[in-house]
Formats: C-alpha cells, sequence, structure tokens
C-alpha cells in the first residue's frame, strides 16, 4: 500500500460507496503518485477499483505474500507454506449457502489434496469469532484468515464493486488462486463451481 490514514479528506474520483468523502471511520484515504501525479487521493473503495483495473493477477505471477489473523487471531504467514502447494480461496461470507457448499466441497477432499502436497486456506472479511463459528458447524479442517481490514483481498484483487437491487456495494469476489511450492500461481479460478470446486481444481490442472 501507499501511505494511508483515516482523515477527513476529498476522493480523487467519483465514489459510489461514500459519495466522494472519506470520512473517519467509514473510509480511509490513500495517497500516492500513480500516473505521474504527485499528490492523488482515493478513498479506500476508490483505491481497490484502481487497483483491480491495474493488476489483476494470472498464472505465472510471483503470489502476494501477506501476514493476517486466522481464526484464532493469531498470525499466518502465507510464506510458511513454501514447499507446500496451496489452494488460496477467497469468499464472501461464513455460513452462507454458496460458501458453505464451497466450503464443505474442499473439506470432503481435503485429505485428498493433503496426499497429493495440497494445503487449503480461506479468506473472507469476516471476523475470528465468525470463523470459530463456521469451522465447527461444519468441521472445516483447514485456516480461514480474517482479512477485516481488506489488505489480503487488496493485493489479490478481490475486494470488488458489486451490484445487487440496483445498489452498488463493495465485497469479495469470489476467487480461487492455486500457488505452487515455489510461491507462483499455477491457476486462478474466477468463475468458481461451489459445489464441485475440487474437481475443478483438479480437472484444470490435468491440462
Amino acid at each position: 500500500f501507499p501511505s494511508h490514514d483515516t482523515v477527513v479528506g476529498q476522493c480523487s474520483n467519483p465514489c459510489s460507496a461514500f459519495g466522494g468523502i472519506a470520512r473517519p471511520g467509514i473510509g480511509t484515504v490513500f495517497i500516492d503518485g500513480f500516473l505521474g501525479n504527485a499528490l492523488t487521493i482515493y478513498c479506500f473503495c476508490c483505491y481497490i477499483k484502481k487497483l483491480k483495473f491495474m493488476s489483476h493477477l494470472k498464472p505465472g505471477d510471483a503470489a502476494p505474500l501477506f501476514t493476517a489473523p486466522d481464526q484464532h487471531g493469531n498470525p499466518f504467514l502465507l510464506e510458511s507454506l513454501r514447499g507446500k502447494k496451496v489452494i488460496l480461496y477467497f469468499y464472501p461470507k461464513d455460513d452462507t449457502p454458496g460458501c458453505t457448499a464451497e466450503s464443505c466441497d474442499l473439506r470432503d477432499n481435503y485429505s485428498a489434496w493433503q496426499a497429493k502436497g495440497f494445503e487449503v486456506v480461506g479468506v473472507s472479511s469476516d471476523s475470528p469469532a465468525s470463523h470459530q463459528k463456521f469451522i465447527s458447524k461444519y468441521n472445516l479442517p483447514f485456516t480461514l484468515i480474517a482479512d477485516t481490514e481488506k489488505e489480503v483481498h487488496a493485493l489479490y484483487g478481490t475486494w470488488v464493486e458489486k451490484s445487487m437491487y440496483g445498489r452498488k456495494y463493495m465485497g469479495t469476489s469470489r476467487e480461487t488462486f492455486v500457488i505452487d511450492e515455489q510461491g507462483v500461481l499455477l491457476e486462478v479460478f474466477e468463475k468458481v463451481n461451489t459445489k464441485a470446486h475440487s474437481e475443478q481444481i483438479a480437472e484444470s490442472l490435468k491440462g
């Protein structure tokens, strides 16, 4: 991230989520020098949209490293899994139909993934407490990242503008990133089959 602070300020871009204003406790002002500007100010949602537009990750790219709290509130380092392959899946919300189906499919195939040298890690903007309930309810055997500040989302371009019933808002894009032992992206899934995601991943890796 560039330098940033939570202040009252005018976003340089139109911002449907905050009306163009980044207010304390609501929007974060990001300041950078992109496109030759000496000083450009963005509220959080506009900055994330710009970041998504500028650099969407693709196979062959290095997977961005991060440290973020897990379901226990303990720091999880992606780098700690170097030497293993990783299925890093971003999902919108704990204990909702599509996210539950996706997580349970990965749960049901977790032993098979481990046998192939994979680890599974989920990411959403839910809190550690929410993750703990989700894990307990569905017996999920893998780590869930509590990205409440959306910093991991920003690195992977998965915090995006959505629309429902004509209302625009920011939320998680359901995407999966498959990472090899050296930390390089093998596959990126932007269209996820929530009920058969393991099969979807396995078929893609065969090719």
